[in-house]
């Protein structure tokens, strides 16, 4: 199973699982992260924390905590 965690700087995938439950999910779908949507990874914190991503047209950062519940292809 491939996360988004797992995803290169500059590489885009497509949302195929969320995981996670309750208002954790219902957190990340209000992002815009839902089935289907691709996601481009633009880059990282100097630290490795959070991700910074283009979703649906806009950018958005996002704890690698969170990353790991959004499953990819």
């Amino acid at each position: 199973m491939k996360t988004l965690r797992d995803v290169k700087v500059g590489e885009a995938a497509t949302v195929v699982k969320l995981h996670g439950e309750g208002a954790i999910k219902r957190r990340i779908m209000d992002m815009g992260i839902t089935k289907g949507v691709e996601i481009y990874v633009r880059k990282v914190a100097p630290l490795g924390d959070p991700l910074e991503l283009t979703v649906r047209g806009y950018e958005l950062s996002l704890r690698k905590a969170d990353a790991e519940m959004v499953e990819v292809e």
